[in-house]
């Protein structure tokens, strides 16, 4: 029994290492592709106002399967959908390498985000399953949130570096070779879980529902940035979502196999870190998309140098999450790892507001940069442990969609509150004759104010839903 309990254990982190590394390809797609936006543009001859049809024809089928995902991964089996969802997301970065022409390149985007949410939904379950023990699955987290924060920001470096030495088409070859390893090392290291089969939670109509209203729901939001919150097209698009969710629950509440079963918001801490979660997220993104936008527009970096910029970030996550985000909440309670996190993300956020035209790195934006890397760092493990605590073994599949589906949905709306909020001071500004770079400087202050908010508002719901009582 000893001699084979190493064996197990690192029979464990293998299958830990393929899972990071397939979240690693999709967290990298969703920021490599940002700064070769331009590349696209002058190739494939995109008029201005379809160039963000690149992202958008990824985030709307990603934020809409990541729930439905979730659950087949419980019903059928999660090492068959993550392998499913890597093959396709490989397939369809080749054909997004391959593509000719702006229909092509959307219509590959799409097919891509499907292989992407197929991938992320049953993560976050099959690690809690792999390791039972709450220390190990501690550390497990922390492994987890660590790709995830690092690869969104070296995302961003190997994009401005594939597309400047090759072109914007290796942004999406080289997930390829990678993609195959993944697989290969998957079939030899993650166990075949077999689920009870879709017969018993095979809800065709709420599956239409939930993925009719997430998807519908992301359309509204991601075209919200370009069009604002209070258009005509954003809240037709929301209403009918809305609806949708809805039907969706009263579907839920009355199906004899329901495909989310709603006794899972019983439980306080599923409930609740996933809130806080989705919170956090909605206003750290600030941090990512307006300081891209500061440092390049503003201060004049370039992609490079803007990915080199958030290194300080990817590292102190890094050995926050991996090394230190366990012991401390194992020694302190998770719950209060998060709250006191959440003001120090927030105390970062209220940081980059304060630089200005003629900001400097060092003194500036460092600062700032640092304490979202230790908040971050700290803050999600902890979150992630809150939420995914609060469901048993033959829901973690769904709890892991439901993490996802907020972290996306958060994170989308969020970054469309604080666009607009950006934009509409910037005009302001124009309006009352401020040059260029003051305008844009003052734009970004108020979206990271307005972030800052968001974060604080998630501190004390934190501090009040997240009571260290069990469910």
């Amino acid at each position: 029994m000893t001699s084979t309990a190493p064996a197990v254990r690192r029979s464990r982190w293998a299958a830990l290492a393929v899972l990071c590394a397939g979240f690693l390809m999709i967290i990298l797609d969703q920021t490599i592709v940002t700064v070769a936006l331009p590349s696209i543009q002058a190739d494939l001859a995109f008029p201005a106002a379809d160039l963000t049809w690149v992202v958008n024809a990824y985030l709307i089928p990603f934020g809409g399967l990541l729930l439905l995902a979730g659950r087949i991964g419980d019903l059928v089996g999660r090492r068959r959908v993550f392998l499913t969802g890597i093959a396709v997301f490989v397939l369809a970065s080749l054909w997004c390498g391959l593509a000719t022409d702006r229909t092509m390149l959307i219509v590959a985007r799409f097919v891509q985000g499907a292989g992407g949410a197929i991938t992320s939904a049953v993560i976050l379950g099959m690690i809690v399953t792999l390791f039972p023990d709450p220390r190990e699955l501690g550390r497990a987290i922390g492994v987890y949130s660590f790709v995830g924060a690092g690869g969104a920001s070296a995302g961003l470096l190997l994009g401005g570096v594939l597309t400047e030495a090759l072109s914007w088409h290796w942004i999406f070859f080289v997930n390829v070779p990678l993609g195959a390893l993944v697989v290969l090392a998957g079939l030899r290291s993650l166990a075949d879980d077999r689920g009870p089969g879709l017969r018993h939670g095979a809800d065709a109509t709420g599956a239409v529902l939930v993925t009719g209203a997430l998807m519908i729901g992301s359309y509204a939001i991601v075209g919200a940035t370009d069009r604002g919150l209070g258009s005509g097209h954003t809240l037709t698009s929301g209403a009918v979502a809305l609806v949708l969710l809805g039907a969706f629950l009263v579907r839920q509440a009355t199906a004899r196999t329901p495909l989310l079963p709603l006794r899972v918001f019983r439980s306080r801490s599923f409930s609740g870190g996933n809130l806080v979660l989705g919170l956090m997220l909605a206003g750290m993104l600030a941090q990512m998309f307006l300081g891209s936008l500061y440092l390049q527009l503003v201060l004049g970096y370039t992609p490079v140098q803007i990915g080199l910029s958030y290194l300080p970030v990817s590292v102190t996550i890094g050995l926050l999450s991996v090394g230190a985000s366990a012991p401390l909440n194992a020694r302190f309670g998770p719950r209060r790892v998060a709250v006191t996190s959440l003001v120090l993300i927030a105390a970062g956020l209220a940081l980059l507001g304060r630089a200005g035209v003629g900001g400097d790195y060092l003194t500036d934006v460092l600062p700032a940069l640092l304490c979202l890397g230790v908040g971050g760092g700290l803050a999600f493990p902890a979150l992630v442990t809150i939420a995914m605590s609060g469901t048993g073994p033959e829901d973690s599949g769904l709890a892991s969609g439901v993490n996802n589906t907020v972290q996306q949905v958060g994170g989308a709306l969020g970054l469309a509150v604080l666009a607009t909020a950006a934009a509409a001071r910037s005009a302001d500004l124009l309006g009352r004759g401020a040059d260029r770079l003051t305008a844009l400087d003052g734009g970004y202050d108020a979206g990271f104010a307005a972030a800052t908010g968001i974060v604080l508002t998630a501190a004390v719901l934190g501090a009040v839903l997240l009571r260290p009582a069990r469910d």
